[in-house]
């Protein structure tokens, strides 16, 4: 059993998606996260495991949003946290105003936030205002890289418990130079570049065709796109000929959603030669690692070697595992 990975409780949650309601009956704006089994907006004054600054603007947000010509059109906002700017990226089902922009550009400066606006789907969110804000980046200042990002990409909600994953990460998959290694569901690659930063040769295969292209930009910002291969591919719909036109990996790293990776676990190869030796799979859904777990050891002849928790996620019930299997 590894020793789990835990971090600051409060403060922690650099990504948040709030909702925004005009309640007519109230003659006010909610802003802040829904109910608990419901779609009313819960009436928060802060947030405690948002950042310190985004959580003190709940309460300028309620008063902004009251303010626009849009206030029962603007149903969502996006927070997205950087290294050296935080982004509000507002959802609108209806173009703002010229006094709405005035009132936007206002609040972006009094609380040094970037605006951006969203009109339809996470591909439509632009810059509004300023236009010269940083660069929305994170960092694995361990590994030597700088991860540009959009607001509305994924990216690990507690960046500094990303840093400690990755890190244990690497530890247990142990890339070295000359191997050739799968990064399963890669998204813009947090885990693919630091195993090329460690010398051996990636591929990142990902869903998302928006995900694919920035995983290739940071890999050539960073200097690694000579180590890294990025492919889109539908890993719940794969099949073990595809599979096996990949090619032979030394080791596999897997990071899926909450459904898992059942179907890319079904397509390995079952003969040990072809068989990555070491697989490090990442789980945000115990249940759905438990039932992959029992087909890489029942079906495929792996071993469970190594496992632990990291919470991510403090003050809910969600929960961050990490397990490895060897041939």
């Amino acid at each position: 059993m590894l020793p789990a990975v835990y971090g600051p409780a409060w403060g922690y949650r650099h990504r948040a998606r709030l909702r925004a309601r005009y309640v007519a009956g109230k003659g006010r704006v909610l802003v802040g996260f829904n109910e608990k089994h419901s779609s009313f907006v819960a009436h928060l004054q802060g947030c405690e495991v948002l950042p310190p600054h985004i959580s003190a603007l709940i309460v300028p947000l309620q008063d902004l949003v009251m303010q626009l010509s849009i206030r029962d059109r603007m149903p969502q906002i996006e927070v997205a946290v950087g290294d050296h700017i935080s982004v509000l990226v507002f959802r609108i089902l209806e173009p703002v105003n010229a006094a709405d922009e005035v009132l936007l550009h206002a609040f972006g400066d009094r609380h040094n936030v970037q605006i951006w606006l969203q009109s339809k789907g996470p591909e439509t969110a632009t810059p509004f205002h300023p236009l010269n804000a940083p660069e929305l980046t994170y960092s694995l200042p361990e590994f030597g890289l700088t991860y540009p990002f959009m607001p509305t990409e994924f990216t690990q909600v507690n960046p500094r418990i990303n840093q400690v994953l990755v890190r244990r990460a690497m530890a247990l998959l142990d890339p070295q130079p000359g191997e050739r290694i799968a990064d399963l569901f890669c998204g813009l690659g947090n885990f693919t570049l630091p195993i090329a930063r460690r010398g051996a040769q990636v591929l990142g295969l990902e869903g998302s065709a928006s995900l694919v292209r920035r995983a290739r930009q940071n890999a050539e910002r960073n200097g690694l796109e000579q180590l890294t291969e990025f492919r889109e591919a539908d890993l719940f719909q794969i099949t073990p000929e595809q599979v096996a036109a990949l090619g032979r990996f030394d080791k596999l790293l897997i990071d899926p959603p909450r459904d898992g990776a059942l179907e890319f676990i079904k397509a390995l190869p079952e003969d040990e030669k072809n068989c990555a030796a070491r697989i490090v799979y990442i789980s945000c859904n115990p249940a759905t690692l438990a039932r992959d777990a029992g087909v890489l050891v029942q079906a495929k002849g792996y071993r469970l070697t190594a496992c632990g928790v990291v919470n991510m996620f403090p003050h809910t019930a969600h929960v961050e595992s990490v397990a490895v299997f060897e041939m």
